[in-house]
């Protein structure tokens, strides 16, 4: 899924459901953090691609001096071990790249899953305290209808009270 996609997903409307302002901005915030992801990909990929490149350069240029090498023995042995050093050495710091590249991608990804969660236990908070205080409202709510009926139930005997003493 990428940032746009987030971007420009839709929630169905309910009755106390939640803040729609809310689920946008959340919305939003979730789809810049998206693109930024993806911009960071990118990026990370287009370094990839220079590093395999450069790899695939000094492979070609390692090849055409072995051919030299062959073409002067005396000097053979020494231009092969220095190439073949530089080559290993280019190639180790090639891998040593690409390790880190990649260990940074996980790191951040397993961040995300924490905060995925770490929100997840925040909304569980919220609906547990909004549930209480729609419970707490209704009790409430019954009580004020015990009172108006208590209410009611003392002005009828007032009323009847009364009655006799008019006539």
């Amino acid at each position: 899924m990428k940032g746009e996609d987030i971007d420009r997903k839709g929630f169905s409307k309910r009755l106390r459901g939640y803040s729609p302002q809310e689920v946008d901005a959340f919305i939003s915030q979730v789809g810049e953090f998206a693109r930024g992801l993806e911009s960071q990909l990118a990026q990370a990929q287009g370094e990839l691609a220079e590093a395999r490149a450069e790899l695939k350069d000094l492979r070609a240029r390692d090849h055409t001096l072995e051919a030299a090498l062959n073409q002067a023995r005396e000097m053979a042995d020494e231009i092969k071990a220095n190439a073949e050093r530089e080559s290993q050495l280019l190639v180790a710091e090639a891998e040593l790249q690409a390790e880190k590249i990649l260990s940074q991608a996980h790191n951040r990804l397993a961040q995300i899953h924490d905060d995925i969660g770490e929100l997840k236990r925040q909304r569980v908070q919220f609906e547990v305290r909004l549930r209480s205080l729609v419970e707490a409202h209704m009790k409430l709510l019954d009580v004020e209808l015990d009172r108006d009926r208590e209410l009611a139930d003392l002005e009828d005997k007032i009323k009847i009270l009364r009655s006799p003493a008019s006539k």
